[in-house]
């Protein structure tokens, strides 16, 4: 099996000094993509920035505390891709690729953070540029032959069953028509496949990944599926189990693992 899991750390120091390290140890996971990592690497100790057993990559954003992902692989990555040639977003570490080899051929497992508009006009309106340019980006990751699994915290509740309060948030970031729409094209234009909800087709409560810190989100459940594993359908047909980790609170996100019957090449 390769096991992948994507999490949103809200600060990876700030994770570590929850346990996420000593859980991550625990989980025989092949591929962990991270996002807001929210640090430079010089200011990572070499225990969080060089852990034992993984090959490793940041793509940090130049404001310091802020944004950045990574990639942790167990795995030879035969190549490393940054950013998605947009200066604007690039600049805030919101993209990495790393390249492995599989037993179903070449595979490209992608952390991403899409920006959340929900702080105000300007950053929503930065939110459609980056969605305008990374649907043709996308598409060409499609078009290249490979298997794809892109990994991370998209920003956006696709459906009325990835959000708990989802009759009061329609005209909020994060649930707007535009945004689901987009998310739709990738599906049923581009052939995407959303591989939690390949196979959890009708969960509702069960499947948030993400709480705000405001209230009693996490303690009622009130909560949001934000984060994704988005594959090419050759491999997501090839998933085979898909948890939410809630046991244990590393960051307001929760970690998605998914199981794929794929073994990796040394």
């Amino acid at each position: 099996m390769l096991r992948v899991i994507t999490a949103n750390l809200n600060g990876i120091r700030s994770a570590a000094s929850k346990g996420f390290y000593e859980w991550l140890a625990e989980q025989q996971a092949d591929v962990v993509c991270l996002q807001e990592i929210k640090a430079q690497e010089a200011d990572l100790s070499r225990d969080l920035r060089e852990p034992a057993g993984w090959n490793v990559r940041f793509h940090c954003a130049e404001k310091k505390g802020y944004s950045g992902v990574g990639v942790f692989a167990r795995s030879a990555v035969n190549g490393w891709v940054e950013g998605i040639g947009e200066p604007e977003f690039d600049a805030e570490g919101r993209y990495l690729q790393a390249d492995i080899e599989t037993s179903v051929g070449p595979l490209s497992v992608i952390s991403l953070y899409l920006p959340s508009g929900s702080s105000s006009d300007e950053r929503q309106a930065a939110k459609f540029r980056f969605m305008d340019r990374f649907k043709p980006h996308m598409a060409a990751l499609r078009a290249s032959g490979r298997e794809i699994i892109v990994c991370g915290d998209w920003n956006i509740a696709h459906r009325e069953a990835d959000l708990k309060n989802w009759k009061s948030n329609q005209k909020n970031s994060g649930f707007l028509p535009e945004e689901r729409a987009w998310l739709s094209a990738l599906f049923d234009e581009q052939g995407w496949v959303d591989v939690y909800r390949s196979l959890h087709p009708d969960t509702t409560d069960a499947c948030y990944t993400w709480w705000s810190n405001r209230g009693q989100a996490w303690a009622k459940n009130v909560g949001w599926r934000l984060d994704y594993q988005i594959a090419t359908p050759g491999i997501a047909g090839l998933a085979r189990s898909a948890t939410v980790f809630k046991a244990q609170r590393f960051s307001d996100h929760a970690p998605l693992t998914i199981d794929y019957e794929v073994g990796l090449k040394a």
